[in-house]
């Protein structure tokens, strides 16, 4: 296991982020996950800016998430992004609903887009893969998932597994890390609260603090690639909360 990091996607509505980097640091965390909202449109002076910020406070970016839009069509700038804040993964987080394909050769296709358009990051030294939410568990014709199909079109794929989607997909999160636990090199710690509760979270939770079983995942872990552990929180009420809650949690197991 690595130094626990987190998903500055949770605080996009706690500004401005430098006050989240010193919360972040009071708490124990060592890493932050980027997001391409917070960079991807930055000039260089910005980024810099950005790394000195994060120096600051003590904390590193090891991992980011870049949009589609960028992968293919400015790698090289994904490419400098990572370079200067450091980081050695890079995920593709997401593909619109009117985007996704509805067939499993359609999928499949999608994974071979994945791959034609990680491979400038790939040849560039650094781990390139895609990010899951609960549509990729969803069964397709002929029994198929599009998790399976995304990663049967992309060899070279790594997987920032996030099992609380996994869950929320009806899926079974044990059974996809014996799957696919090869191609895990980062994992989204996050939480799902007890039907009913936490409406006004979208339904999540602290982790620890809700259903996901998470002393277990992260035995079920030990066996893989897995390097970076990720808190995430999709709508928390509350961000002191979830950062020190969470933490505590989590290195608790």
């Amino acid at each position: 296991m690595t130094k626990l990091s987190f998903q500055l996607y949770s605080a996009r509505n706690y500004q401005p982020f430098s006050t989240i980097y010193a919360k972040l640091a009071a708490a124990g965390y060592k890493e932050v996950e980027g997001f391409g909202f917070i960079y991807e449109g930055m000039s260089d002076v910005e980024l810099s800016s950005l790394k000195a910020d994060l120096d600051r406070h003590g904390l590193t970016m090891p991992t980011g998430h870049f949009s589609i839009d960028i992968l293919e069509a400015n790698p090289a700038r994904a490419i400098e992004i990572a370079r200067v804040l450091g980081m050695e993964s890079a995920y593709c987080p997401w593909l619109m609903p009117d985007q996704r394909p509805t067939t499993a050769a359609g999928w499949f296709a999608f994974g071979e887009r994945l791959q034609k358009a990680g491979q400038p990051l790939i040849k560039a030294g650094l781990d390139f893969g895609w990010h899951n939410h609960d549509f990729e568990f969803l069964p397709l014709e002929g029994g198929t998932t599009a998790q399976e199909q995304i990663f049967a079109g992309g060899p070279d794929l790594s997987w920032e597994a996030d099992f609380a989607w996994v869950i929320r997909g009806k899926a079974d999160p044990f059974h996809w890390i014996e799957r696919m636990g090869d191609r895990i090199t980062s994992v989204h710690v996050k939480d799902i609260a007890p039907a009913g509760e936490n409406a006004d979270e979208d339904g999540w939770a602290d982790v620890g603090h809700g259903i996901v079983p998470w002393a277990r995942l992260k035995a079920a872990l030990k066996g893989t690639r897995a390097r970076h552990f990720i808190i995430e929180h999709d709508n928390p009420n509350d961000i002191d909360r979830l950062i020190t809650r969470s933490y505590q949690s989590f290195t608790s197991y």
